[in-house]
């Protein structure tokens, strides 16, 4: 595989670290999910950073973060959060690394919205929200903010029918 660097990005709720975990056993490359790779580094929840700091000051240590992981010579998979391709010009400089591929792992409103609703405690941008109607509105916004920058993903997967399995396989047949 010449590829060194596997990049997952998509809203928040669309599978990223759910497939870079299940490609870290299947491909025996390690793993990072940056929200975990950020709370390791400043021993601290991301949503304490969020509250504490604010969310500009939480994309540049981001940022930094992602940069700190990139320099790397090893192979790696790595898992974005949602905002981070939409900040400092990111997918740009992603696709400006020779050996770097990103997958956007595209899932619709509903499905996303769904999933965050389960999750909204551990999730700071929709934690405020009060009921599902508010967090799919939330998603629609944003999901058409983002998208912009999510297509600029080498490669775009579908995810809305398909297992964490069936996912991970056809990003592999991707890298074949």
């Amino acid at each position: 595989m010449k590829t060194k660097k596997i990049i997952l990005l998509g809203y928040m709720g669309s599978g990223k670290t759910s497939v870079g975990r299940l490609l870290n056993m299947t491909l025996n490359l390690p793993f990072y999910d940056l929200d975990n790779y950020l709370e390791q580094k400043f021993n601290t929840p991301v949503n304490s950073i969020f509250n504490l700091k604010g969310e500009l000051y939480f994309r540049d240590e981001e940022r930094k973060a992602l940069e700190e992981l990139l320099e790397s010579d090893e192979q790696m998979i790595i898992s974005l959060g949602g905002g981070t391709p939409c900040y400092h010009d990111t997918m740009r400089y992603l696709n400006s690394i020779a050996h770097v591929k990103t997958f956007y792992l595209q899932a619709d409103v509903n499905t996303i919205s769904k999933r965050l609703e389960l999750e909204k405690k551990s999730r700071p941008l929709v934690s405020h929200l009060n009921d599902f109607d508010d967090i799919q509105e939330f998603v629609g916004k944003h999901l058409f903010e983002r998208n912009q920058f999510y297509m600029k993903a080498d490669f775009k997967i579908m995810t809305k029918t398909k297992s964490i399995k069936n996912i991970a396989a056809e990003l592999e047949n991707l890298l074949a």
